[in-house]
């Protein structure tokens, strides 16, 4: 399990649809830094080269946030470049936990996990504290804390995971759904983004 945002020449999974934005780290993009505000959930620090899913503006939005893929990445002014796009295809880290007890302040700990991840299931930006460090992505609506999570997309198919996928012949290596432990799994998937919050009725 890394412990850092998720790095690699092969995090793009589709060459488009491209929405680029430029975002001030420290003020816009979340959930990013050493350690949550509630004093507990290493994530990490964002520098160049990692490719993490965040939600953008302030965590009061939740769970309208927009979501996006850090681009790129510039320290001297701490600025990061997002893609916005829906239908934009990545490959990332996701957690199938789906929900964490409402136990006491401080103990909150995830409790209920998905064993079978498959297509079309939803992801979310989730900044809850039992994630490990480099961990944005995971199956639950909620945090934690009981707070909404922005919706970030959908699990997809990797590249090489469809039959048949051009020439040469089936480059499936991997058989969807994918079956992982009744306990805190991170999977590395493709997870097709898009920007609608997923919930109806909301104006």
């Amino acid at each position: 399990m890394s412990d850092e945002f998720f790095t690699g020449t092969d995090w793009e999974q589709s060459s488009g649809p491209i929405v680029s934005r430029s975002w001030d780290v420290s003020a816009d993009l979340w959930p990013e830094g050493a350690a949550s505000e509630r004093g507990g959930g290493n994530k990490d620090v964002l520098t160049d080269g990692m490719h993490p899913v965040f939600a953008v503006g302030p965590k009061a939005l939740r769970p309208i946030n927009m979501t996006g893929v850090v681009i790129s990445y510039l320290a001297d002014n701490d600025r990061a470049i997002l893609n916005i796009a829906d239908g934009f295809v990545i490959r990332n880290l996701v957690a199938n936990v789906t929900d964490y007890d409402g136990g006491e302040q401080g103990t909150h700990l995830a409790t209920t996990f998905d064993q079978s991840l498959a297509i079309g299931e939803p992801v979310y930006v989730d900044d809850s504290d039992p994630l490990a460090a480099g961990v944005t992505l995971s199956r639950s609506p909620l945090n934690n804390y009981d707070e909404a999570n922005p919706l970030a997309g959908y699990l997809f198919y990797i590249q090489t995971e469809y039959d048949d996928s051009g020439i040469g012949g089936a480059g499936a290596y991997r058989a969807w759904p994918i079956v992982v432990a009744n306990s805190m799994v991170y999977t590395e998937v493709a997870v097709l983004l898009i920007n609608d919050h997923g919930i109806s009725g909301l104006t």
